[in-house]
Order: structure tokens, then sequence, then C-alpha cells
């Protein structure tokens, strides 16, 4: 990719088990995992999973909490999940996004329609969480 203009890059989402949070991305959510064979072999300190070419959710281990220090201070955020992480998909992927959750018996929100977002107002919104308590919000723009 050429195109340097700001984007963002990755999520880093906390998990108590990170093979098993990939595995509920790949399938319940569809997304592509990344990694797991080597965090598995532990040649790497977490998996992830593409959300697009651009952008992957890191899925951490809670135990790597302790050792973030990259700021003073940072320590005491590390291992709280953010408020939630919003995920905009075409129709089609949003309905079969809803229908493989329901299959899989994730709880999921009753719909929400004109909802204000980074692209204007999106048409349907729906949220679920991961088997950590993160939550996630899928919709779809007209």
């Amino acid at each position: 990719m050429t195109d340097n203009s700001p984007r963002l890059d990755h999520v880093v989402l906390w998990v108590r088990d990170p093979a098993a949070s990939a595995d509920f991305y790949e399938k319940a959510v569809g997304l592509e995992p990344l990694r797991v064979a080597e965090f598995a072999a532990g040649a790497v300190s977490f998996p992830s999973v593409r959300l697009n070419e651009e952008t992957v959710l890191d899925l951490a281990p809670l135990s790597l909490a302790p050792g973030m220090n990259m700021l003073p201070g940072a320590v005491e955020s590390a291992g709280h999940p953010v408020n939630h992480v919003c995920v905009a998909l075409p129709e089609e992927a949003f309905d079969a996004l809803r229908a493989r959750l329901e299959q899989r018996s994730v709880p999921v929100s009753d719909f929400s329609y004109d909802s204000f977002g980074a692209r204007g107002m999106a048409r349907r919104v729906f949220y679920f969480r991961d088997p950590d308590g993160n939550v996630l919000e899928a919709r779809h723009y007209a």
C-alpha cells in the first residue's frame, strides 16, 4: 500500500484465552486469524484477527497487562477494555454476521437505526460481546 493517509492500524483487546478468542472471531465473527500457531508455540506473545487489509484486532492475554510500561502510568490503564469497537460492514456481511452469532447463541442487541458514525448515518446497528466481555458494534451504511 502506498497511501500513507492516517488510518486505524490495530486495536488491542484484553482476553483470557487468546487462542479461544481467535477461534470465536474466526468462526462467529468471520475474521481471519493471524499468528495463532506461532502463539501456541510460544514464538509470539499474542495472536490477531484481520478486520480488513489495513486493520487487525490484537488478542492480548491479560498476563501482558503488568508489562505495559511504554509510557509513565500506562500500566495503570492496561487490562481495561474499551467501551466498544465498531465494525462497519456491507449489508450482506452485516446480515451474515448476525446470523452466525445467533446460530452460536451469542446474545445480540436489538437493532438501532440511523446511528451516526464515521461515514454519516448508519442504516442499522447492533451490539454483541466476545467471550471476554469486549463489546463490539456492527453496522452498515445505506
